[in-house]
């Protein structure tokens, strides 16, 4: 069967991803990747709307990508948003205004939909393993936290705790002041009860950090060690103890300082502290022995399922011929 060019677009709070691949029913291949800083949650998503500032980045971003889709003559696109769309009252609004600009089909996913993509996505990364491990995904708006070995999920859920919510509801200032930090833990506390309740039931061992900040901790972390993973590497390097040396070093530092530090980039400086805090926080709560990371998520997640979707339609035509 003749591979199909598809292209696939994330739609997240804080970056919209493009991916475009070729599927077949066995195997798929990305030729092109890249992502925007759009940043729809930045000003409104903790009151319930995307600003006009952020919707025209919005616009920009999918008529920019409608030109690289059109280059490859592409027609199969599949676009699927994520927490600011769900939660905003324009997200909506904004869903079909960029349809109409780009005549792209955009889907507003669900938090346990967008956890199952994650957890797809991370499968075809690395091996989770048969013991359960703690797939975290840490969003501009949303972190979809997963308990699941290599065979089934046994607990997933969204929590509206993203990186760009925490950021506007506890990092005023830079660096961070002691007691925004107490006050971001005790957070944590309250907000991640049900969390709680799951990861005593399964005793997860092991965190599978999902794209992202992860991404950003790892490049951090290679540059720290000397030794870089090739960009078609699935897996990134990044130790509990290398985490815990970044964790503190950026904890000292202001948005100037930490833009300095070797492997961090411009999109994640701003989040990269309260986003830490939240992986400082699972890390200790539940005595993580292991951290890992997939540079695989939510968009690997939709190509997963769209090649098991052709495999059955191709085993489907061949039986029926």
């Amino acid at each position: 069967m003749t591979a199909q060019k598809t292209a696939i677009i994330d739609l997240g709070t804080n970056t919209f991803n493009l991916l475009l691949v070729k599927i077949t029913p066995k195997a798929y291949y990305i030729f092109h990747s890249e992502k925007l800083p759009v940043k729809i949650g930045e000003g409104g998503i903790n009151h319930g709307f995307i600003t006009e500032d952020a919707q025209e980045r919005a616009i920009q971003a999918l008529e920019y990508y409608k030109k690289v889709i059109e280059k490859e003559k592409i027609t199969k696109v599949y676009g699927f948003a994520t927490s600011a769309f769900r939660n905003a009252k324009n997200g909506l609004k904004l869903k079909e205004i960029l349809e109409g600009k780009t005549g792209f089909d955009i889907h507003i996913i669900s938090g346990d939909k967008e956890a199952e993509y994650i957890y797809e996505g991370v499968k075809t990364a690395i091996d989770i393993g048969g013991d359960y491990a703690l797939i975290v995904d840490i969003g501009g708006g949303s972190v979809e936290f997963i308990i699941a070995n290599r065979t089934e999920i046994v607990w997933k859920k969204s929590f509206d705790i993203g990186a760009q919510r925490l950021l506007d509801w506890f990092h005023y200032m830079d660096p961070i002041p002691d007691k925004e930090m107490k006050q971001i833990f005790k957070f944590f506390e309250e907000q991640l009860k049900e969390l709680d309740e799951e990861m005593m039931k399964y005793q997860p061992k092991s965190l599978i950090g999902s794209s992202g900040t992860f991404d950003t901790l790892s490049e951090i972390y290679q540059h720290k060690i000397n030794r870089f993973v090739k960009g078609d590497e699935a897996e990134s390097p990044l130790t509990k103890k290398g985490f815990e040396e970044i964790y503190q070093q950026i904890l000292r530092l202001n948005r100037e300082e930490r833009l300095k530090i070797p492997g961090m980039i411009e999109m994640r400086v701003d989040m990269i502290v309260v986003a830490s805090c939240l992986v400082k926080y699972l890390l200790d709560k539940f005595k993580i022995e292991q951290i890992r990371v997939s540079s695989h998520s939510l968009k690997e997640g939709m190509i997963s399922v769209l090649q098991k979707e052709m495999s059955k339609l191709n085993k489907l035509h061949a039986t029926t011929n």
